[in-house]
């Protein structure tokens, strides 16, 4: 048997494979292709081209298997890292799926939930009047130990010292009372925004069950170029995190050939990848090392043809083009 490889066109080569007899192609047979476009088949692969990707062929030249190519450390460490991104989003579909769920089996229709709104604010502004009734009664009793300690002092008479002291402690219940309103006021604004956000999410879901028939499935600024490699932009603050995230939608929407799925503050992602040559972009708002990041990705159809459309250059090339738009789109907003 040969222990060196036929070096040819791929035209020579697949003759010369043609041209073997059965005894000489007892053993397996590999095949690749070297970085200057060579083919090559042996039975046995020499050390220094074991980094090109190799296919084992059957006695009729048929695949049985694929290596693929060698990865370099640094596609490696980029790999790890896009792993643990990948399951950090995971976490947070699972979170959806979870909420989805809930809203499902918790209400009936719009009319049910917008009653639960109506309910729920209701008691926030029952809970607003009881604090600001405290505060007002405190007020009422600041001014009279006020008045009092006045009083005292127009008599000439020295003011007790738990007098004193109980003027600077209304004046510590009030501001406590205060900033408990704010706290309140602030729990109602993202409680009605949030109950709303969900009365959107079971309208969808809700529709989206009606129209196909199936139930829903409730399943600094720049950044380098290893997070373009990633579709990471990582955010310099809240406040431009918050317009990112628009801009990251409208990129979702513009290169997904699948419909809407999920669309929060945390999560957008069009729907589960039908056809081969689908692609279903997802991004979703992490937090790490203490920094707002987002993170594209992409999932194709579960086929031999999705997987080498999602390994392909069409994906790598959408994934690198992620941080520059937002780049681009937040500086022409400036």
């Amino acid at each position: 048997m040969r222990h060196a490889p036929f070096k040819r066109t791929s035209f020579v080569a697949l003759a010369l494979l043609c041209a073997l007899g059965q005894p000489a192609y007892a053993k397996k047979m590999y095949r690749w292709v070297d970085e200057n476009g060579n083919v090559y088949f042996s039975d046995q692969v020499p050390p220094d081209q074991v980094k090109h990707k190799r296919e084992t062929l059957s006695e009729k030249a048929r695949v049985l298997d694929v290596l693929e190519k060698a990865k370099t450390a640094e596609q490696i460490a980029q790999q790890k890292r896009l792993d643990a991104l990948r399951k950090e989003q995971e976490k947070i579909i699972a979170r959806q799926n979870a909420n989805d769920k809930v809203l499902l089996s918790t209400f009936r229709n719009i009319d049910d939930m917008n009653k639960a709104l109506s309910n729920k604010m209701a008691s926030f502004d029952a809970g607003q009047k009881v604090i600001e009734g405290n505060i007002e009664r405190i007020q009422l009793q600041l001014q009279q130990q006020q008045q009092q300690a006045a009083n005292l002092e127009r008599g000439g008479s020295k003011i007790p010292p738990k007098l004193l002291a109980d003027i600077a402690a209304s004046k510590q219940q009030i501001e406590a009372g205060k900033q408990e309103l704010l706290r309140h006021q602030q729990d109602r604004q993202n409680s009605e925004k949030e109950f709303k956000a969900d009365i959107a999410r079971f309208q969808f879901l809700t529709q989206a069950n009606n129209n196909d028939g199936k139930p829903v499935n409730g399943d600094s600024l720049a950044a380098s170029n290893a997070s373009n490699e990633l579709g990471l932009f990582v955010c310099q603050d809240a406040g431009q995190c918050e317009k990112a995230w628009k801009v990251a939608g409208e990129f979702v929407a513009t290169h997904s050939t699948t419909g809407q799925d999920v669309e929060s503050e945390k999560l957008i992602m069009r729907a589960a990848p039908q056809k081969d040559d689908d692609l279903s972009l997802s991004v979703s708002l992490l937090e790490r090392n203490n920094t707002l990041q987002i993170f594209l990705d992409i999932r194709c159809r579960q086929s031999s043809i999705g997987n080498e459309l999602c390994s392909g250059a069409k994906a790598q090339s959408i994934r690198q083009a992620f941080a520059p738009f937002i780049q681009s789109s937040l500086a022409a907003q400036q």
